[in-house]
């Protein structure tokens, strides 16, 4: 649901999230346009499932950081400040936010396709986060119980009886489709 038509920077956005009607309601800044997330119980339970499994994962190898719904800003960007559904981070060395957006993008980021995103929306999303820095995307299609794994060089797709992978990033991580899905 697009907010306003105005050009925003993040500065702007920043005072924008942060006015008291705003504090507990989810934005994204693209583009220049303030965007608000509505996420569905579906859209929820697809985030958790992925999000357990990335951090059974992590603390099983000792290795990365996953999060949700973190607020990420490149900050040769004014006017981007994104916020993937999920997002995994191998490099633990950085403090953990606890304030403001994250500097630097996720090593991979998901994307859950909501009701008002159509296909061409979260491929621009994908694009943008892989320019700015992501190794990996996952857009992650509901309606047609598939995931599409977007990489700088290549487009993989998974069906629900796929198992997908981690691979490079997340060395021997797997998921059964099935199971991101699973209610």
């Amino acid at each position: 649901m697009l907010v306003a038509k105005k050009l925003y920077t993040f500065e702007e956005f920043e005072a924008f999230i942060s006015q008291s009607q705003n504090i507990d309601r989810l934005f994204e800044l693209i583009n220049g346009e303030i965007v608000e997330k509505v996420p569905t119980q579906e859209h929820g339970i697809i985030m958790v499932n992925i999000s357990t499994d990335f951090k059974i994962y992590s603390r099983q190898n000792n290795f990365g950081r996953v999060g949700a719904e973190v607020l990420h800003r490149i900050t040769t960007d004014n006017y981007n400040g994104r916020q993937p559904d999920v997002s995994f981070y191998v490099d633990t060395s950085e403090p953990i936010g606890k304030k403001g957006a994250m500097s630097h993008m996720p090593d991979i980021a998901v994307e859950i396709q909501s009701p008002s995103d159509n296909i061409k929306k979260l491929r621009e999303k994908a694009d943008y986060l892989l320019a700015k820095g992501t190794r990996m995307v996952w857009l992650v299609y509901p309606a047609k119980q598939l995931i599409e794994v977007v990489t700088p060089d290549d487009v993989e797709f998974y069906t629900i009886d796929d198992t997908i992978s981690g691979e490079p990033v997340l060395p021997g991580f797997t998921m059964k489709v099935r199971d991101v899905f699973e209610g």
